[in-house]
């Protein structure tokens, strides 16, 4: 075997350097600088000609740098001669505008997964994209992992007495209905109407909640306004407590001020982008998941088996 090499973009250092202690391989070294314009200058400090090199690199805030990064470090990586180049994005960003939802808006999806193939990126490993159709706007190998796996042995462990699944919204039902398979729990859903971007209201909830325990299932959470509404909504319904599990904590805004005034007990998150200590988040880790995951590619094994 030609042997693989895991490179970090500025976003995601700490969490590439867990994913390679539980690899036991050494995190390469890449020199990340700027011009004094603000423009990204990297140089590959080793050689990576005729090797499989991830590039771990989430491109949440701020996004644009994040971007152009992992770009800009693809093509250092392809002109060094690698011979593939996986993007490890634990947090796919602008992936909110997936279609055409008003007239005249672009679709910043498709966008950004072209100029991940333009600059030379061979196959992309995510986790929980904001829409699964988005593996469809790339040619090349996507896997999009399962975030709700890390979720279920923390579950577990609260020992919550009558507990339900519940989508926060219509969109987001066949996330929920996976992760209730999964637990072998029933499933409601909180049906809400979104006036406008990082606002919603809630309008109905589908099921019955009385006496339950609810359990949040979503990919994101961002300014937390409409988890904190389901959470009121549902608690209104009967609910004797309400958890969100959310892949990832963008928690951007008024995310705080929200959870704090809420009604939302105990929010979920993982360490796909980094947050701020709050005593009503628990951060947990999807390093070992990535890292098996980058274990199964480079060894040419299957992905899917791990979410059976």
């Amino acid at each position: 075997m030609r042997g693989y090499k895991i490179f970090a973009g500025s976003s995601s250092i700490n969490f590439a350097k867990e994913v390679c202690k539980i690899l036991d391989v050494p995190l390469a070294k890449a020199d990340i600088k700027r011009f004094s314009d603000g423009e990204i200058s990297i140089q590959i400090s080793e050689s990576v000609r005729g090797r499989d090199v991830f590039i771990v690199q989430s491109t949440g805030v701020p996004s644009n740098d994040n971007l152009m990064e992992l770009l800009i470090m693809t093509d250092a990586l392809r002109r060094s001669s690698a011979s593939t180049i996986t993007a490890v994005v634990p947090y796919y960003g602008y992936a909110r505008q997936d279609r055409k939802a008003a007239p005249r808006v672009p679709i910043t999806a498709r966008l950004v997964a072209d100029m991940y193939e333009t600059a030379g990126i061979n196959r992309v490993v995510t986790i929980d994209l904001h829409a699964g159709q988005i593996q469809g706007f790339f040619n090349i190998p996507v896997d999009n992992l399962y975030g709700s796996v890390t979720f279920e042995t923390y579950i577990k462990s609260k020992n919550l007495k009558n507990p339900i699944i519940a989508s926060p919204d219509i969109g987001g039902v066949a996330r929920a209905r996976y992760f209730a398979s999964r637990m072998g729990l029933e499933m409601v859903i909180v049906d809400k109407r979104r006036e406008q971007a990082n606002e919603s209201e809630v309008m109905n909830i589908i099921g019955d909640v009385e006496g339950k325990d609810v359990i949040m299932i979503d990919d994101m959470v961002d300014t937390a306004g409409t988890m904190v509404k389901a959470a009121s909504a549902l608690k209104a319904k009967g609910a004797t407590s309400v958890m969100a599990c959310a892949t990832h904590g963008v928690l951007s805004g008024k995310a705080y001020e929200n959870l704090e005034k809420g009604e939302l007990d105990e929010l979920i998150i993982t360490n796909t982008l980094t947050s701020q200590p709050h005593k009503k988040i628990k951060v947990l880790s999807v390093a070992p998941l990535f890292a098996e995951v980058i274990r199964r590619v480079y060894h040419n094994e299957s992905v899917n088996s791990l979410f059976l």
